[in-house]
């Protein structure tokens, strides 16, 4: 990780899950990190456990389905920090309700949140690299149900899977106008299997297998530490199936 020592990144969804993790993770590696999410109150709890760290946490309250919030918190590193090194999308929402019965206002919420947001930041990353000539690093945080619509519990979550499976279609698009512009940023996608956060029904933990947070957040430093001339185009990340967590 020196690569990164003193380094800048984004992680959108910073209040809980897989990206209050890593956050952590990164200002322990000496990464100044800002943090985008709603919740405020849970960042500035972080940013004090985390005084004594190597790097610095700067939370900013940011609701990632509003395009203004998002080019506001830009703004304000780029004036004030000038530049940004890597940028995790993480942020994700769902609701249980089918397809066929959900609100116009869910489904745009689905899209904004899953798909618009992640759109929106790398455009902005990818803006601010480029001018300060830097080759960074964008990291999209996608799921198993990129790949096919999962079922539990009588719900598939909406427009999830959709979603997802657009983002990972996002991330090939970045790859190649990068290329295109003669950026050598890389480009990286995680694919985790269930993971134990606040999103998923309660129940559902019970009854199959998981893995933690913490296990996307070694995955992501891995990819992070790879040289200079090496990408981790994709990462699937499952729990073993079968295995009984004590």
């Amino acid at each position: 990780m020196d690569r990164w020592n003193n380094k800048f990144a984004i992680v959108t969804g910073a209040s809980s899950g897989i990206g209050l993790e890593l956050v952590k993770a990164l200002v322990k590696n000496n990464v100044n990190v800002f943090g985008l999410a709603r919740r405020m109150e849970k960042m500035e709890k972080l940013k004090i456990n985390l005084k004594n760290e190597r790097g610095e946490f700067y939370p900013i309250k940011c609701d990632l389905s509003n395009e203004g919030d998002i080019l506001t918190a830009f703004r304000w590193i780029e004036e004030n920090f000038k530049t940004i090194d890597i940028l995790v999308n993480n942020a994700g929402i769902t609701t249980s309700e089918f397809l066929i019965d959900s609100t116009a206002e869910n489904l745009k919420n689905i899209l904004d949140v899953n798909l618009i947001a992640p759109i929106i930041c790398t455009r902005e990353a990818v803006r601010i690299m480029r001018a300060n000539n830097i080759d960074g690093h964008i990291i999209y945080i996608n799921s198993m149900s990129g790949h096919r619509v999962p079922f539990w519990n009588n719900t598939t979550f909406n427009i999830y899977s959709p979603s997802k499976f657009a983002l990972k279609q996002m991330s090939e698009l970045t790859e190649m106008k990068l290329k295109e512009a003669k950026n050598c940023t890389k480009v990286t996608t995680i694919f985790p299997g269930l993971v134990k956060t606040e999103m998923p029904p309660d129940d559902l933990f019970g009854q199959t297998s998981f893995i933690d947070p913490e296990d996307i957040c070694n995955a992501i430093i891995y990819a992070l530490k790879t040289p200079p001339h090496v990408q981790i185009k994709e990462l699937t990340i499952t729990p073993l199936a079968g295995y009984e967590r004590k």
